[in-house]
């Protein structure tokens, strides 16, 4: 009986990955249909509550949404696997449960205004029928051996049957998902046109990146951060692939000219190119969820004079493809600090998963109330009149950057006993520059100023360094930062929530004898 039981939960999870399966072959193989994984993961991103997210984003980082989609998946394979057990004498159970989910897929896929109904109902009614006929084969009589037969005459599969059943649905389901995820992606790739992009040069080209501002020791982060090793915190389970030939940017709201722009009028445009540092609010203490890159696009202000700001305009509202909202000061573009449009990245067009083809960056601001990746609409509002995405989640509507410092050399907590070492690592207050960094290397110990390098500019991040001649014994290192206003960064302990994370950087290394 719990060998039967385990084949019918074997089968029943088999049948639920090909489900799945089929609906990512689905999506990859014809036009204008959703990813049903992708869709329920928006969805569950969208209602679970902040708490979950917070901890996704503290144990995954910028894994959360591959973790999100190998749990979507594993729950589907165990829903299947109790389905199965059930479906040997109740397979109207099966018939309910898998329709129930392609109901649901659907809902989920419909939310998103690039699809309809009709769009999510073909993956998700294959999905459904699929896994159904699935189940059915491998719940049905196989061949059996003389001493299988069950006690009440009926004919029970053999193992050899059940495995071959279980290896086929299974290698099914993985080519299936595989080769739909493959068609998907490449399918979005050529039709957002981003690999035909041929940026224009800025107006006044920023020199080089100097020797100065740079250390070069090793595990230091690097003063540009490259394209690649960027951090990616968004709420975009799949990467939107926007047509350039189709995208537009309107400027509406409180404006007296309101317009539209393709991507090809903000080509023509005055470029100018700028040093940012971003970083996001769930970043903690010691964190990596920042970098800085050279940014190629338009001033907001240009974007924003030519519709005729109203005076009763308080915020800007960044509004995403996928439906994502930022909200931020109207006083933030005209303040004299960089806010830009942005169409390229570290000399090259926005990589898809950084905002292709248009994103905002401005300077001093966290990215959940400012840099809206995927950009389809700039809308000026009071600033009452609406509350963007994290807000209503709990989250700050002000976020300016806090002043941040970070140690990225020694990360080891035991070293060997090498005599002098290097103390080294970042820190950034974007808009106010960074004055000063101190060490504190003991916990009675003076606090020592460290070197810094040459600043590109007062909106990035600077690198640090001490010379330490570190002698065996148990040191605790601590760092903090002085912006240029001359506030220094408070060792007051405090979450991102609901407003960025406070703290001095500590770590603690054994120098071994």
């Amino acid at each position: 009986m719990k060998s039967q039981r385990l084949r019918d939960g074997l089968s029943g999870a088999a049948a639920a990955g090909l489900a799945l399966g089929a609906s990512e072959l689905a999506a990859g193989a014809f036009s204008g249909m959703p990813s049903l994984v992708q869709s329920l993961g928006n969805w569950v991103i969208d209602i679970v509550p902040k708490q979950v997210k917070d901890w996704a984003i503290d144990v995954f980082g910028t894994n959360d949404k591959v973790a999100l989609l190998v749990g979507i998946t594993l729950t589907t394979l165990l829903i299947g696997a109790v389905v199965g057990i059930l479906a040997r004498s109740r397979f109207w159970v099966a018939i309910i449960v898998f329709f129930g989910f392609a109901v649901v897929a659907a809902a989920a896929a419909a939310r998103d205004p690039q699809y309809g109904w009709g769009d999510a109902a073909i993956p998700a009614g294959l999905a459904a029928l699929s896994g159904l006929f699935a189940l059915q084969w491998l719940l049905g009589p196989g061949r059996t051996r003389p001493d299988e037969g069950a006690e009440d005459g009926t004919s029970d599969p053999s193992r050899r049957s059940i495995l071959v059943g279980l290896t086929a649905v299974v290698g099914l389901a993985a080519v299936g998902g595989g080769f739909g995820r493959t068609l998907l992606e490449r399918a979005k790739r050529i039709a957002a046109g981003r690999s035909e992009v041929v940026l224009p040069f800025a107006a006044r080209p920023l020199p080089a990146v100097p020797d100065a501002a740079e250390f070069e020791l090793p595990d230091l982060a690097t003063v540009v951060t490259s394209n690649e090793e960027f951090y990616r915190i968004d709420t975009a389970i799949a990467v939107p692939r926007v047509d350039i030939q189709e995208w537009t940017l309107s400027v509406t709201g409180r404006v007296d000219r309101p317009y539209e722009v393709s991507f090809f009028d903000l080509l023509d445009m005055r470029m100018v190119e700028r040093d940012i540092t971003l970083s996001c609010v769930s970043n903690p203490v010691g964190g990596d969820l920042v970098g800085n890159a050279r940014w190629l696009g338009i001033p907001l202000t240009e974007i924003l004079d030519r519709a005729g700001v109203q005076p009763e305009a308080e915020q800007i509202v960044g509004r995403a493809v996928d439906g994502f909202t930022v909200g931020f000061p109207v006083e933030a573009a005209y303040d004299g600090r960089e806010a830009l449009l942005a169409v390229g990245m570290n000399d090259e067009a926005l990589p898809f998963e950084h905002g292709f083809p248009a994103r905002l960056v401005v300077a001093g601001l966290y990215g959940y109330v400012s840099a809206t990746k995927w950009l389809s609409e700039i809308e000026l509002t009071g600033w009452d009149e609406f509350d963007a995405y994290w807000v209503p989640r709990g989250w700050s509507k002000e976020a300016p950057i806090k002043t941040q410092s970070r140690i990225d050399t020694p990360r080891e907590s035991r070293l060997p006993f090498e005599g002098e070492r290097m103390i080294a690592g970042v820190a950034w207050a974007p808009t106010r520059g960074i004055s000063k960094v101190e060490v504190q290397v003991g916990e009675d110990a003076p606090w020592e100023e460290a070197e810094l390098s040459e600043p590109l500019s007062d909106n990035t991040w600077r690198q640090w360094k001490l010379r330490w001649a570190a002698e065996p014994g148990r040191y605790v290192i601590r760092v903090r930062a002085t912006d240029g206003n001359g506030d220094t960064q408070t060792e007051e302990i405090a979450r991102s929530a609901p407003n960025g994370a406070t703290g001095w950087d500590t770590h603690t290394v054994h120098i071994e004898a």
